[in-house]
Order: C-alpha cells, then structure tokens, then sequence
C-alpha cells in the first residue's frame, strides 16, 4: 500500500481520451444521428485517411452500380439519350445563332454525339465508371481546397487540408442515400431523374433560371450541407457554427450560380452540364 502512486491527470487525461475515440463505423452513424457531438470527437485526434477515403470511394462505387444498372434498362437509358441530346441541340443551336459555330459544325457534331450514345455498350460503360471515380476524386480535392481557402483564410480556423477532408468526405455517407433513393425512383416512376430536387420531380429545364432555383431545393443536398458546415466548425475548432453555415452555403449557391451562367455564355459547355 505504501508504494502506490496515484495515477497523474495527465494520464488520466490519455486513458480518457483513448477510450472516447471513436472508430469509423461510430462516425459514420453519429453523421447522421449527432453531428455536432461527432466532430467534436473527432476533432480532438489526429485526423485519419480511412474516415474521407472510406465514404468517397463508397459513394463512388454505388454512383457507378446504379449508372450500370440505369442504363441497362433500354427504356430509361433512351430517356437519357434524348434528354441529352434535346440539351446538346438546344445549345448548339444558341452557338449557330450567336455565330459561334456554323450551322454545319453543329450539325456534323450533334450526328456524332447522336452516334456515340446510341452505339452505347460495355466500353462506353467503362469510360463511364473510370469518370466517376477519377473525375469524382479530383472535384472532391479541388472543392475541398475551395473550402480550406475560406475557412483557414476568411473565417481563420484552426485546422488542416485533412480536416476539410473528413469534415466533407463523412458526408458522403448521406450522399450515398440520396443516389439510393434517386435510383429507386427512377426505376418507380420509369422516369429517370438526376437527384432528389424539386427540378428533377417537376422535369424542370435546369438551363433555366428558375431551373437552377428548383435544382437548389433539395432535401439531401441542404440536408449535407448543414452537416459539412457543422463539420467544418467543429474540425476548425470554432465556437460559431452560423458564420460556417453562411460560407458553406454560399459558396454553393454563388458558386452553381457562376457556373449556370458560365454555362450560359458559353453554350458547347452548357451543353454538358448539369
């Protein structure tokens, strides 16, 4: 009895802490039960690649799944096709008028186009998978990078490149609910639809200003961004969630505004848009 030595607070403080971590199944369920208590554990570690890299590449496989299964079915794979092809004209036609493009140019690229996706099969299909996958990696860096630039820079927070990260990659998992449930109403309604917003329900031309407005109102989208911003607060180490709240959701809404009109002034990349 005499040599017992009670145990400091530091490690007290350790053993603490070691026994709170959290693993990533944990994570994955407090982002969508408690957000806020969530990342704040989180906050407290060292950040880990498996709680970004986990969900993104899970996102990115059901998104390439549902695409094959999508344009499997002959039926919705030609309402794809149309609702292309009728987006693609409908630009190149702006071109030809504007005077960008001769009439034959826009011709001779729509009867391409038409060919490519009409001879669609297996490889097209290949092409498509290695784009979500390649293409879906690089915008989730260069839009983290966006968000790390305003939140360590304009809002001065206390964290990390990784910290955007997880605080964005982890709400992949509601992203990943959000492809499901679009998936099953397509297949429902026989009617393929985009995403979950009130654009896609009404059939509404996304080209369109009031477009854009009804492609904004969507459950699942403003559903994760409230949890990124919370993310973000919480991964910066800050005390005001409502100053993230705005930049996050500003740089949605600003920036899907810069690119509808981008896409406006310039008709070929319309063309391919959303």
């Amino acid at each position: 009895m005499d040599n017992y030595t009670e145990p400091s607070n530091s490690s007290q403080a350790n053993d603490v802490q070691t026994e709170e971590e959290l693993g990533h199944s944990d994570k994955m369920i407090g982002v969508f039960s408690e957000p806020t208590s969530t990342y704040e554990k989180i906050a407290q570690y060292p950040t880990k690649t498996i709680d970004w890299f986990l969900p993104v590449l899970i996102a990115f496989l059901v998104i390439a799944v549902t695409q094959i299964l999508i344009n499997s079915n002959k039926a919705i794979h030609s309402q794809i096709v149309e609702m292309q092809m009728n987006k693609i004209q409908k630009n190149l036609d702006q071109a030809v008028a504007e005077k960008k493009m001769t009439q034959e140019q826009a011709t001779q690229q729509l009867n391409a186009i038409q060919d490519r996706m009409e001879n669609f099969g297996a490889l097209q299909m290949v092409f498509i998978v290695v784009g979500i996958f390649i293409g879906g990696f690089i915008v989730f860096f260069i839009v983290s990078g966006i968000y790390y630039l305003f939140v360590k820079f304009l809002l001065k927070g206390d964290g990390n490149y990784n910290s955007v990260l997880v605080a964005s990659g982890l709400t992949f998992y509601i992203a990943v609910i959000q492809v499901l449930v679009t998936t099953i109403l397509t297949f429902a309604l026989g009617r393929y639809l985009q995403d979950t917003s009130l654009a896609s329900f009404l059939n509404s031309d996304k080209s369109t200003f009031l477009g854009f407005v009804f492609s904004k109102l969507d459950i699942f989208s403003i559903w994760i961004y409230i949890v990124l911003s919370i993310g973000l607060a919480k991964m910066f180490k800050s005390t005001s969630t409502g100053k993230y709240y705005v930049t996050v959701f500003g740089i949605w809404l600003i920036g899907g505004l810069i690119l509808f009109f981008i896409g406006k002034a310039v008709p070929f990349l319309g063309a391919f848009g959303g």
